[in-house]
C-alpha cells in the first residue's frame, strides 16, 4: 500500500521541493491549492501530472476537512501562509488568519477525520526575532518581532496543544531561512541573485537593498524538506530547530552572489531606507544539533554553493526569457 501525503503550500518554494522528494519515496501525493484567478503553478509544473491537487483554503475549514475525507493520508505537512514578513505588517489581520487560525483549522479537522494522521508544522526562526540567547535552540524562549513572527508562534504552540491534549503525533520544524532558485523574488536572497544575474547581462545596473549587517542561517531549502520528512517517521512527534548552524550577512551573500559573474557588488549596490524593517531581527542563528542526533540530519549545501546555483539558475532563466 501506497502512503499518502497532503501537503498545504505545495506551490511554494518548499512544497515543491517536499512534493519530489515524497514521490521519489514511492508516495501518493496530494497538495491543496487555493482557487484564485492567477494560479502559479509555475514551480510543480514537471511533476504536475504525477500529483494531485485538491482545490480549497486555509481560511476554510470545511474544504480542509472535505480533502482529508477523501485522500485520507497518512501524513500531513502544513507549509501554507502568508510567509512573507514585509507583507505581514500591511496585512496583519490577514497573515494571522491564515499563519496561526489556519493551523487550528487543520489540526482541528484531523482531529475529526483521523487523529491517527501524523502532522508537521512549519515554525519558523522569525519565532525567535529578538533573540534570547545564540545559538537559538528547542528551549530559547520565543520574543517575535513581526505580525509573521507572532502568527508563527500561535501556531507552533497550538501544535503543541494538540499533541499534548489528543494525542496527535504532530511536529513542528523551526526552519531557519533556506532558500533555493525557487525562491520568490521579494525574498533578500533571490533579490540579489537575481539583480547579480540581471545586471551581469545587462539588464539593470542596480540593486536597491536594506540593511547590509543582517545576519542569518541560511540553508538550502531541497536539504530542509528531508528533515520535515524525518520527523514523521519518528516513533514520539517533537519540535526541531533546522538550520546550518552557521550565520552570514547580507554584505557577504552579495560578495558571493556578484563574485560569481565577476563583478564588484560595491559598483551596484544603494542602501535604501524604504528596505529596512520597522522591528529588525538582528541575530537569526540556529543550534541544530537534536536534529543531527535525534533525526540524523544534516545538510548537504554549504551557503557559498547555494548562493552560486541561485545566480547560475537566474542567468539560465534570464538568458531564456530575454533571448540573449
Amino acid at each position: 500500500m501506497k502512503k499518502r501525503a497532503f501537503i498545504t503550500g505545495i506551490t511554494g518554494q518548499d512544497g515543491s521541493y517536499l512534493a519530489e522528494f515524497l514521490l521519489s519515496r514511492g508516495y501518493d501525493v496530494f497538495g491543496l491549492v487555493r482557487r484564485t484567478s492567477t494560479v502559479n503553478f509555475e514551480r510543480i509544473r514537471h511533476i504536475q501530472d504525477q500529483i494531485t491537487l485538491i482545490s480549497g483554503d486555509m481560511l476554510d475549514q470545511t474544504s480542509m476537512f472535505r480533502a482529508l475525507y477523501d485522500i485520507r493520508p497518512q501524513e500531513v505537512y502544513n507549509l501554507a501562509a502568508q510567509s512573507f514578513v514585509q507583507t505581514s505588517w500591511t496585512q496583519p489581520v490577514f497573515t494571522g488568519d491564515v499563519t496561526a487560525i489556519g493551523v487550528t483549522r487543520l489540526l482541528d479537522a484531523i482531529r475529526s477525520v483521523d487523529p491517527t494522521i501524523r502532522f508537521y508544522q512549519a515554525s519558523s526562526s522569525e519565532m525567535f526575532g529578538k533573540v534570547q540567547e545564540v545559538p537559538q535552540r528547542e528551549t530559547t524562549p520565543f520574543y517575535p518581532r513581526s505580525p509573521y513572527g507572532v502568527a508563527k508562534v500561535y501556531g507552533h504552540w497550538i501544535t503543541v496543544n494538540y499533541r499534548e491534549s489528543y494525542n496527535m503525533h504532530a511536529s513542528s520544524g523551526i526552519l531557519f531561512n533556506h532558500e533555493s532558485p525557487r525562491r520568490g523574488l521579494e525574498f533578500v536572497t533571490r533579490k540579489v541573485t537575481h539583480h547579480a544575474a540581471k545586471i551581469k547581462l545587462g539588464l539593470t545596473n542596480e540593486l536597491r537593498i536594506g540593511n547590509l549587517d543582517a545576519q542569518r542561517d541560511w540553508g538550502f531549502a531541497g536539504d530542509y524538506v528531508k528533515a520535515m520528512w524525518l520527523m514523521l517517521q519518528q516513533d514520539t512527534p517533537d519540535d526541531f530547530v533546522v538550520a546550518t548552524g552557521k550565520t552570514y550577512s547580507v554584505e557577504k551573500l552579495l560578495q558571493i552572489a556578484f563574485s560569481t559573474v565577476d563583478l564588484d557588488w560595491k559598483n551596484y549596490t544603494i542602501q535604501d531606507e524604504r528596505y529596512m524593517r520597522p522591528a529588525e531581527v538582528d541575530l537569526l542563528v540556529g543550534d541544530p544539533s537534536k536534529a543531527g542526533t535525534k533525526l540524523g540530519w544534516e545538510p548537504d549545501v554549504s551557503f557559498e554553493q547555494l548562493v552560486q546555483m541561485m545566480v547560475e539558475a537566474d542567468l539560465q532563466h534570464l538568458k531564456a526569457e530575454h533571448k540573449l
